[in-house]
Order: structure tokens, then sequence, then C-alpha cells
């Protein structure tokens, strides 16, 4: 049975300030990824003392709140008692959007570029560091796990090019 993270996701919600305030809500493996049209409106400190918050980050443009590995739950929830849409927020008019300085939008951009991929990337290179290690060893590059592993992870870190 599932957690009820209603009260924690309506906390949330009026400590970023209030759901008008939201453009965009999307989350990764520990973090809420909100951004806001104003900052300012949202407290820090109220956030990062509540429970079930281990801290906020500002990056990127982006308002992080850290929940930790439960994030997908706290995430629907959030959705849910805001009745925003996520990835696509509210209705905004252009005026709303943060602009953000060139740097930011640049660092977004690239980081939505390369985030789909960072999952695969990371399995390749465990793979071949295993394929290291097992050479490193004395496995013979002849032997069926070396060469097994050695193709996985090479067809990992190909598959994303």
């Amino acid at each position: 049975m599932a957690k009820d993270y209603t009260e924690l996701a309506q906390d949330i919600v009026s400590h970023v300030g209030g759901k008008n305030n939201i453009v965009k809500l999307v989350h990764c493996v520990t973090r809420l990824r909100f951004t806001l049209k104003d900052e300012s409106k949202a407290d820090d400190d109220y956030l990062k003392q509540r429970e079930g918050i281990v801290t906020v980050v500002k990056a990127g443009g982006q308002y992080q709140v850290v929940i930790g590995n439960h994030v997908p739950d706290v995430y629907d929830t959030v959705l849910k008692v805001s009745g925003i849409t996520g990835e696509g927020g509210i209705d905004v008019d252009e005026g709303d959007i943060p602009k953000g300085n060139l740097f930011d939008r640049f660092i977004a951009l690239v980081s939505g570029l390369f985030q789909p991929m960072l999952g695969v990337l990371s399995a390749a290179g465990m793979i071949k560091g295993l394929v290291a290690i097992l050479a490193a060893v004395g496995v013979s590059k002849t032997d069926g796990a070396y060469v097994v592993l050695n193709a996985a992870g090479d067809g990992f870190s190909n598959s994303c090019l």
C-alpha cells in the first residue's frame, strides 16, 4: 500500500508560490523540478525544514525540491492536488515564461538533449569498467564472458550515437 503524500504535496505547492506560480513541473530520480514564474514567491526556509523534503536547490533556472527515491509518488500527488498537467504546466502567456540569462538557457537545452541518454551511457560505462577490470586481472580476451560483456558495453555506447 502506497503512502499518502497529499499533505506534503499541498505544502509544496503552496510554498512554491501556489498553482499559479508554476509554469512547468517535471521530476528526475530524486527531485521535483519546478519552473516558476517568480522564484521569490517560494519559501525556501519552510521547504528546507519540512519533513519529507531533503533540501531545496536552485539551478539552471529550475527550483528543485529534493524528495528522495519516492519522488514519482509525490509528483503524481502534486499533479493531482494542484490540477496542473506536469510537463506542460499551466496555460501561460509568453510573458510569464522566465527568461533567464543565455548561459542558463543553454545549459537547460544541453541537459534536456542528453537526459534521455544518461541511463544507457551509465550502463555502458559500468559494463566497460567491468571489462577493464577483467582484463586487468588476466582474463583472456577470447573468454566468453569477456567477449559478451565487451560487446554489450560497445552496443550500449554505440546505441546513443
